[in-house]
């Protein structure tokens, strides 16, 4: 068996490569912001088109909370049942496959939750969901 007399050296990590391409990317960007600045003083004038509704992707569901003391909120905003109704049937307007998401205390009142989903309903929202949470496996 052959023993070893002398300590082998540490390998040496090399960090030019590295260097080189920081300093390439430092050079793009610094290239792409020039283009975008030219892009803004050109003298061009974009022509008008009417409101034919959004041109992106319907936006994640709407969250209507419903608390025990019979509060509605739409997206963290207080609102009455008829702002609701107005305000759904808006965002409908622009995304008409627009969901909502109804969320209810569980000791409160059913009955404005009922009265939640048919402002949902009145506003012509077809994709309603409500949200539970499961209860842990007994046993």
């Amino acid at each position: 068996m052959p023993l070893k007399t002398h300590l082998d050296d540490q390998p040496t990590l090399n960090l030019t490569p590295m260097i080189d391409v920081v300093f390439l990317l430092i050079i793009f960007f610094m290239v792409g912001t020039k283009f975008s600045e030219l892009e803004r003083k050109i003298g061009l004038r974009v022509p008008e088109v009417s409101d034919r509704g959004a041109l992106t992707a319907a936006p994640e569901k709407k969250v209507v909370n419903v608390y025990r003391d019979g509060a509605v909120t739409l997206d963290r905003v207080a609102v009455t049942l008829a702002e609701l109704t107005q305000q759904l049937a808006a965002a409908r307007s622009q995304y008409p496959d627009l969901g909502v998401l109804v969320r209810g205390d569980a000791t409160g009142e059913f009955q404005r939750v009922a009265e939640v989903l048919n402002a949902c309903k009145q506003a012509g929202i077809r994709e309603l969901g409500i949200s539970v949470r499961l209860s842990p496996p007994k046993g």
